[in-house]
């Protein structure tokens, strides 16, 4: 499908298509051959990942990681909160370090929306977990923790970042994971900037439903 084209969604028979006899299976989330709709609405793809984990039944589980800095500037942190908050009210699990600085943001973006955050911390007790975290994990293996992050998630969001971020864009797209980067994440070959968190998103729905 045409990157900006709209979608079309029969939301009583919950099918969505693309508007050339192909429609989407939400559980195999592959396109195929479908039969014909009626009463359906054009629909952007962040819309119909709305539909996907709110609406259809068969919701990703997988969460989307949002890795970043542990000292971020102002525009960062209110970044990863935006970010935190938009996944969030798309219903997507969101997957980060569980410490301070972007992921602290993240996950009280996440909190402020309702959602789901789950904190893979490096540390051996979950108190090291930031207050807004919904559900941390402790692993106790340290920095080894950036290679679960990118192996756990089913696609990540980078902000700003150092050598740790790095090295989780690395592992990440090691693993064939998709990673779009905002606001000063380093530049990796592979990975895909974006201008905004909503840009971010869009991203994350071509993902979700297999664009």
């Amino acid at each position: 499908m045409e990157p900006g084209k709209p979608l079309r969604l029969d939301a009583g028979r919950r099918v969505l298509h693309d508007g050339t006899g192909r429609c989407f299976d939400p559980a195999a989330r592959i396109w195929g051959a479908g039969a014909g709709v009626s009463d359906d609405v054009a629909i952007s793809p962040t819309e119909a990942l709305r539909w996907l984990q709110r609406e259809s039944g068969k919701a990703v589980r997988v969460p989307v990681a949002v890795i970043g800095t542990r000292t971020p500037t102002a525009s960062q942190d209110a970044m990863a909160e935006h970010m935190g908050a938009l996944l969030a009210g798309h219903g997507v699990t969101v997957l980060c370090g569980g410490r301070s600085g972007v992921m602290e943001a993240v996950c009280r973006g996440v909190e402020g929306a309702g959602g789901l955050s789950i904190g893979l911390l490096p540390d051996d007790e979950p108190a090291a977990a930031n207050p807004y975290v919904t559900v941390p994990l402790a692993t106790g293996i340290g920095v080894a923790r950036n290679a679960l992050i990118a192996r756990a998630a089913f696609c990540l969001v980078a902000i700003g970042g150092g050598y740790g971020t790095l090295s989780e864009i690395a592992f990440a797209l090691q693993f064939k994971r998709p990673v779009f980067l905002l606001d000063g994440a380093p530049a990796v070959e592979g990975a895909v900037r974006c201008a905004d968190a909503e840009e971010a998103l869009a991203q994350v729905a071509r993902v979700f439903l297999a664009l």
